[in-house]
């Protein structure tokens, strides 16, 4: 069944009868969050609450089952393009319009949410207070990407990219961390499903970090930061989606038309045109000072549960649960090995019921792996440290790249051993067999 497609009509048909979420959900007697779950397809409801909804909008079980995209083949991808001021996110719109569409891709753009309100009137200095801005902000974005999905469900493409200009995750560089969590409450959510609604986020780097003498404000009429405000908001703006399982940052190191080129080649590889290439390097550390990770700003924990299936062709196939405090989502990845750096990995998220079905098919030859993950990002780079509970003098660090003979600066509190890139001892399926 089609999450998506099955929120979609669920919504449509609590419309129709007048009905809010609230009041919904005393009806069937569960929580207005577990409505809003199912009406954003993060979840579905049991079999004897779908009864319960059948009876209720006179619909039968089997039409309420119904998704009317699953006869064919229809991929949908949402992507955050963020940043700092004066990044180059407007021309970087174009730019992806363009490349995409001869790619045969739909273009979807959401909008600029704090532009347009800010422009309409709307900005925390008119409303009652920065907290009550920026709920109204947020869920006019979690609104506008609905409705952009349920658009997309409707059209005759058969892969639509959904590019949002910024994301939900922006304004926590906006908020204290009380009035984030505030919220976060209101909206009855979590960070994690916040961050990871999206398939994919891009990073550019504003102009006021290594490009000074372009930076300006002319272009953009909510935009009031100076370049030392510009490059400290940029910081913050990394930080909020650090954490997230596809980051990736794009710097100033060359010219502006090079930058937009290395945008679409990021874009691409993570589409898999023409392949979902991952060029991964991975390093035996030190086991690091796992105070000084949960004191920088610039890094976020992560708890992750690794499973392998089985597999009958030799591909290497593993579900995943990832988050943290009891917010998590759900992947199936499916690897195969082109060379010793390079592989080809597919991805697709999956529900909590459907990563359970699928543990079915755990291959018992192989523990299960438990770890604790340290997303950090460093001078435009983004590692990943994983940390072992077998492990206690060591541990990995991998760090992906579009290019295989990328340089690679460490921070000085990472103090590699060797690296282990294509030793086979120290993959994560190898760790499962120990």
């Amino acid at each position: 069944m089609n999450d998506y497609a099955f929120g979609n009509q669920l919504c449509r048909l609590r419309k129709a009868a007048g009905l809010s979420q609230q009041a919904l959900a005393e009806r069937l007697g569960v929580t207005n969050k577990a409505v809003s779950k199912w009406e954003n397809g993060r979840a579905k409801p049991t079999t004897e609450l779908l009864q319960k909804l059948s009876v209720l909008f006179h619909v039968p079980v089997e039409q309420l089952l119904e998704a009317r995209m699953e006869q064919r083949e229809q991929k949908i991808h949402k992507i955050v393009i963020t940043g700092g001021p004066c990044a180059g996110k407007s021309t970087a719109m174009s730019w992806i319009q363009n490349a995409f569409t001869q790619k045969g891709y739909t273009v979807l753009f959401v909008p600029e949410t704090a532009t347009e309100l800010i422009c309409g009137g709307v900005a925390p200095w008119t409303c009652g207070s920065n907290l009550e801005y920026q709920k109204c902000q947020v869920q006019l974005q979690m609104e506008k990407e609905r409705i952009f999905r349920q658009a997309a469900e409707t059209m005759p493409g058969d892969k639509i990219l959904i590019v949002c200009d910024r994301g939900v995750l922006d304004n926590r560089a906006y908020m204290t961390e009380l009035e984030f969590v505030c919220v976060l409450r209101e909206l009855h959510c979590n960070e994690v499903e916040l961050r990871d609604s999206y398939d994919a986020v891009f990073h550019l780097v504003t102009a006021a970090k290594g490009a000074e003498q372009f930076y300006t404000t002319d272009n953009n009429a909510a935009r009031r930061e100076s370049p030392e405000q510009a490059s400290a908001l940029d910081d913050k703006l990394l930080a909020a989606w650090t954490g997230h399982p596809h980051l990736r940052v794009i710097d100033n190191a060359t010219d502006f038309e090079e930058k937009m080129r290395r945008l679409i080649a990021e874009v691409s590889s993570f589409l898999g045109e023409p392949e979902p290439y991952e060029i991964e390097r991975k390093f035996l550390i030190e086991y690091p000072d796992v105070r000084w990770l949960e004191s920088n700003p610039a890094c976020q924990r992560i708890e992750i549960i690794q499973t392998y299936l089985r597999s009958e062709n030799g591909d290497e196939i593993r579900v995943r649960q990832r988050g943290i405090d009891g917010g998590y989502v759900y992947y199936k990845t499916v690897k195969r090995t082109v060379t010793g750096l390079k592989r080809v990995e597919l991805e697709e998220r999956l529900s909590k019921e459907e990563y359970l079905m699928l543990l079915m098919e755990t291959d018992t030859s192989r523990r299960q792996i438990r770890k604790t993950r340290y997303c950090l990002t460093y001078e435009n780079q983004y590692f990943e440290i994983d940390l072992y509970p077998f492990w206690q003098d060591q541990a990995i660090a991998e760090i992906e790249l579009s290019d295989e003979h990328a340089e690679i600066r460490f921070p000085p509190e990472l103090r590699v051993i060797r690296e282990v890139t294509e030793d086979e001892n120290y993959k994560n399926a190898a760790l499962a067999r120990r």
